[in-house]
């Protein structure tokens, strides 16, 4: 058994309509990254510890709020959607933000977004799914994956001049193309879940759970 420590993340897959149907924003890992080398991915990361303590202009959705809450301490829950957004916005430089002043002292990895007038807000989050990474692997996460419309980015979702070079060629993709990228085996399944969603609408009746936290990997629905 894997003795990697399993860091809890999050990881944002962005939608709009494009010309030729829905796309989803990817960006490509470096090479030397230690997880999951030159794949295309969607922005996201692990929770910092301060993430914890950052407010929200407004929370996510409360269907979303009690399935991502399921088994795990609230404070969590609160930081997972504060990652989404962080990371979000330091990967892509787009955020999810309504217009708005700090109180107190803004943390440093949020100077940034403070300074363009914005707090950051969950209420477009929608949690899809979620999966632990298998052991054997050099770097091993507890993901949950959020669903969030490009209406409710703050500015030109085409504008993506503030982004780290975490993510080189980051791209608007459209949906049926995207598994001819180089994917990670998981972000292809999230891929097919979230085609799914998008014909049907409306929240998913549950969120699938790919948990490989145990000597037998296991699969569940979370309700």
């Amino acid at each position: 058994m894997s003795l990697t420590e399993i860091r809890n993340a999050a990881t944002v897959v962005l939608v709009r309509e494009g010309a030729d149907g829905p796309e989803v924003l990817m960006g490509q890992r470096g090479a030397g990254a230690a997880f999951m080398p030159s794949k295309f991915v969607f922005p996201g990361g692990a929770v910092d510890t301060g993430d914890a303590q950052i407010p929200l202009a407004a929370p996510i959705a409360a269907q979303s709020a009690a399935r991502l809450a399921s088994g795990v301490a609230p404070d969590l829950a609160h930081a997972l959607c504060v990652a989404a957004i962080r990371e979000v916005w330091e990967e892509t430089g787009l955020p999810f933000g309504t217009p708005g002043a700090w109180q107190g002292a803004v943390p440093p990895d949020w100077q940034s977004f403070a300074a363009a007038g914005l707090l950051p807000t969950a209420a477009s989050l929608r949690y899809v799914f979620r999966a632990i990474t298998p052991p054997g692997r050099s770097r091993r996460f507890d993901a949950r994956f959020f669903l969030a419309d490009a209406g409710a980015i703050t500015g030109d979702v085409g504008d993506m001049s503030r982004a780290s070079d975490e993510l080189s060629h980051l791209q608007w993709i459209a949906l049926d193309r995207a598994r001819h990228f180089d994917l990670p085996f998981i972000t292809e399944i999230v891929l097919a879940e979230i085609a799914a969603l998008l014909r049907t609408g409306g929240e998913p009746p549950s969120v699938p759970f790919f948990d490989n936290s145990g000597d037998v990997p296991t699969f569940r629905r979370i309700a």
